[in-house]
């Protein structure tokens, strides 16, 4: 089978859900800690042996180009201050093995667009998808579990997981075969009440190149945009499609309270920030207790 080694990152989305601070900043350039967002999915997409990155863009989105880029005025002026941590850290953003490629989706025509503006650059290639609303912190990078299902199924591979039913109106939704992870149908965002199950698709997605002829014939579906689920369906009666149970968990920064909780556990990560968040955590909550 062909290698998977190109990953595609959707980021042309106008972030309405962090306005007013997206007006001007790419909600993926929010930081997390000391990184943006987008550099946690493109460190997942690397550690899983992805050696091209292609980015779906917008006009508004100049910002995560130019962070990717080198800069060599900011370069030279950490090396004349002997600030070689810090110039050491800017330079390995990404290793030199990996290419970065970007594409522009000129007007948001929903996620399957997105995929669909990146055909030229897969080509006739198995690939993968992975939106940066979604940070997933695990052992072992949920990509590469996903590519190695991939290889031993030999069909398109979906990362999936159980969702509250108040919130499975948000996802796509699977309904899994006898066999335990084939799919046997998929829906987009259904009503509570007619979801085929409470497992939702969430932004990671190992495709065969079959997915970009569906995408072509498909007419638009909820919310009025292209949506990479409905091309999925299709793509179900002739391909074994499989979910991916991940180990780990996955904080959904597309929300301001899921952003909030992976700040909050990447700096508990850190054991020079940990004291900090202890003693902050501590005083705010014995505060709050007095003044209640």
């Amino acid at each position: 089978m062909k290698k998977i080694t190109t990953a595609v990152l959707p980021v042309a989305g106008m972030g309405s859900r962090f306005l007013p601070v997206t007006k001007s900043s790419p909600k993926e350039m929010l930081p997390i800690i000391d990184k943006p967002l987008i550099q946690y999915i493109v460190d997942e997409a690397v550690a899983s042996g992805i050696k091209q990155l292609v980015l779906v863009t917008s006009y508004t989105k100049r910002a995560i180009e130019d962070y990717f880029d080198s800069n060599f005025e900011l370069e030279t002026r950490l090396h004349e201050r002997g600030k070689h941590e810090l110039l050491d850290c800017i330079r390995k953003l990404l290793p030199d093995d990996v290419r970065v490629v970007y594409v522009r989706q000129s007007t948001p025509k929903g996620l399957g667009d997105a995929v669909l503006c990146a055909e030229q650059v897969v080509g006739d290639n198995p690939f993968a998808v992975l939106l940066a609303d979604d940070i997933i912190d695990s052992a072992t990078p949920c990509l590469a579990g996903m590519m190695d299902q991939y290889y031993q199924t030999r069909g398109s591979v979906l990362a999936v997981e159980s969702v509250e039913p108040d919130f499975i109106h948000q996802y796509g939704v699977v309904k899994l075969g006898q066999n335990g992870s084939g799919i046997d149908a998929i829906v987009e965002k259904p009503e509570r009440h007619l979801a085929p199950s409470n497992l939702g698709v969430i932004g990671r997605y190992v495709l065969s190149p079959k997915i970009f002829s569906y995408l072509k014939a498909i007419p638009a579906g909820v919310g009025g945009g292209i949506q990479l689920t409905d091309a999925i369906a299709c793509l179900l009666s002739e391909e074994n499609v499989t979910a991916y149970k991940f180990a780990g968990t996955r904080f959904d920064c597309g929300s301001k309270s899921g952003f909030l909780e992976a700040t909050l556990a990447y700096a508990a990560k850190r054991s020079s920030m940990r004291p900090v968040l202890d003693k902050f955590t501590r005083n705010y909550i014995e505060s709050m207790s007095v003044t209640s």
